[in-house]
């Protein structure tokens, strides 16, 4: 007699049925089951009807950037600050375009991320239409993966996918492209519960072989360091690693995404390492006896001539994207994993062994030592002055104002290095600023989506005047909105991070890096005080030292958005500095 086989799989749940309705309300009850609180939606012609779907609802808040870039960034911000995915949504043509700087900025960051357009009707695609781009084309090299809505009866499994997309795994960007008849077009919903893609596994686990592998190389390692980044935070990896770091008692170091991955405070932190970081950093990981990598890309604003960092030195990397491992340096030891599983196993057979969570560290005098001369010969410095402002001054002060406690993002130049430096990041999601794209105007922005996500926390923009005035109408939004994100200009009426390589490799010839009023060099321009005051918001410009605190102080105390313009000499370069493609033997110090 036969026996009927049974499924060994749970049963799947059977979806949901809906009301008749329009595309774009059906679009806006995905979004509500995707847990969306918050979009930042800039309308036009395309996006219209969704707009009008989402004054219907209750649960989800809609902000309107006064651009799109400014509204993408903030949704980076929103996702950076709390690991979930960011909405944003622009109409078609040069609105959808707009949203492209950010999208890209996402997957160099590995950020989840779901950006909505509207598209022209299905019949005009391809005719050169009114407001009419590919951005399903545009978008292909740097989105996760991307959906051109054809039938209206796709949007719930596509809105489901998509955000299972953006947030599993390695995160990252996902287009939603709908065409406006479709969002008119009128169907009765059917909501999956599940998500099933063919192909697409994002949860990889180590097995114990490559752990144990792992572990009898560090126990044979004199000079180990861990190299850590932005996939340790998110892969909600930084307890496991402190964990890790305690058990093997081996000094951290973090790439600039990886800031706030591991304590900066803590004895074993070695803060962060490549162009601009510390210069004991660059000296451990590249004369390490073993480099235990992880969640890392090895990007050359790290490595510098890649084939001879930590030339010598024996090299695992853990890594939960397999086109990682092996691509910019061969490794002794790859690893495919999800960070959290393999960092918690390691502690698990760490803990078997009898090595227990240090609190003094004496596993590696020697190389401790070593460490330690270094950072005694070159720690983070700077020549303080009586009266000028230096920019690493206003940032150990905010620092120590805000007890290390604030979020703070940045805008991408020198003040982004100095902030990296002279602030100490002790949590992870504390530190949000473009790394991988370097995208300036991305700081206030995504300063304000920050503050929306966390609106108890401090928020802070650490900016410099030519970036912060690339995404300036974002003012309007903070005010509008009641978003109180505050932000510190470090204004130097320069582009300081090109004046600095002009002054290093080109003899100081000034190649369009001037910033201020030429006819009236005496001016502050623009006058950032005016401008906010023209958008109701705050700001108070800071020229003397003396007055610097209790201007930090009133810009903390403020419960409403507020700016300080501080003004700060176009002199100062970030140092230590390694020039691009040399090695850490070429660190510039002085």
């Amino acid at each position: 007699m036969k026996t009927k086989k049974t499924s060994s799989k749970s049963p799947k749940a059977a979806p949901d049925r809906g009301q008749l309705t329009d595309g774009a309300s059906i679009l806006v009850n995905c979004l509500e089951r995707e847990g969306v609180d918050v979009i930042f939606a800039y309308p036009g012609g395309a996006s219209m009807p969704i707009h009008q779907a989402l004054t219907k609802s209750k649960k989800i808040r809609v902000i309107l950037p006064r651009h799109e870039q400014g509204g993408v960034f903030a949704a980076e911000g929103y996702a950076r600050v709390t690991g979930k995915a960011g909405v944003c949504m622009a109409t078609s043509g040069p609105g959808a375009t707009n949203l492209i700087t950010g999208i890209a900025d996402a997957y160099m960051d590995s950020v989840p991320l779901v950006a909505i357009t509207g598209q022209v009707n299905q019949d005009m695609i391809g005719r050169g239409a009114f407001q009419e781009t590919d951005m399903f084309g545009l978008t292909l090299p740097i989105v996760k993966h991307s959906y051109l809505v054809w039938d209206i009866n796709d949007i719930p499994r596509i809105v489901k996918e998509a955000f299972h997309i953006a947030q599993s795994g390695r995160p990252g960007p996902v287009l939603i492209d709908i065409p406006k008849n479709i969002q008119n077009q009128r169907a009765q919903p059917i909501y999956p519960k599940e998500v099933s893609l063919r192909g697409y596994n994002p949860v990889v686990k180590a097995d114990d072989v490559a752990i144990n592998e792992m572990i009898g190389l560090i126990q044979s390692a004199k000079k180990p360091v861990i190299y850590c980044g932005g996939g340790v935070i998110t892969g909600e990896a930084s307890k496991e690693l402190l964990e890790f770091a305690e058990r093997t008692q081996i000094p951290v170091t973090t790439t600039l995404m990886g800031i706030g991955s591991f304590p900066e405070t803590h004895p074993l932190s070695l803060k962060w390492l490549g162009m601009h970081g510390t210069v004991y950093a660059n000296n451990a990981a590249n004369e390490a006896d073993l480099l235990i990598a992880i969640g890392v890309r090895f990007d050359d604003r790290v490595t510098g001539k890649v084939e001879k960092f930590c030339e010598h030195g024996t090299i695992i990397h853990i890594d939960i994207d397999n086109s990682e491992l092996n691509k910019n340096k061969l490794v002794r030891l790859p690893i495919l994993s999800d960070l959290k599983y393999a960092l918690s196993r390691a502690n698990g057979i760490l803990d078997k062994q009898g090595l227990k969570r240090a609190k003094s560290f004496t596993r590696y005098p020697e190389w401790y030592k070593l460490i330690d001369g270094w950072k005694k010969k070159h720690p983070l410095s700077y020549n303080d002055t009586p009266d000028a402002i230096q920019p690493q001054h206003v940032i150990k002060l905010l620092n120590e104002l805000t007890k290390g406690e604030a979020v703070i993002t940045t805008g991408v130049g020198q003040h982004q290095m100095w902030a990296g430096q002279f602030y100490n990041y002790s949590e992870p999601r504390t530190f949000v600023s473009s790394a991988g794209l370097g995208s300036m105007g991305f700081g206030y922005p995504a300063a304000l989506g920050a503050k929306v996500a966390l609106p108890h926390k401090e928020v802070i923009d650490i900016d410099g005047d030519g970036s912060f005035l690339m995404n300036v109408q974002e003012l309007a939004t903070a005010h509008i909105e009641g978003i109180a994100a505050k932000a510190i200009i470090l204004n130097n009426q320069h582009l300081g991070m090109v004046v600095q390589w002009e002054d290093r490799f080109y003899s100081s010839n000034r190649g369009h890096t001037f910033l201020g009023d030429p006819r009236d060099l005496k001016r502050i321009y623009p006058d950032y005080v005016e401008i906010c005051k023209g958008f109701g918001v705050k700001c108070e410009r800071v020229l003397h030292k003396k007055d610097l605190r209790a201007a930090v102080q009133r810009m903390l105390d403020s419960k409403e958005a507020y700016v300080l313009d501080v003004m700060t000499p176009y002199t100062e370069h970030v140092l230590p500095m390694i020039p691009a493609g040399a090695t850490y033997k070429d660190i510039i110090t002085e």
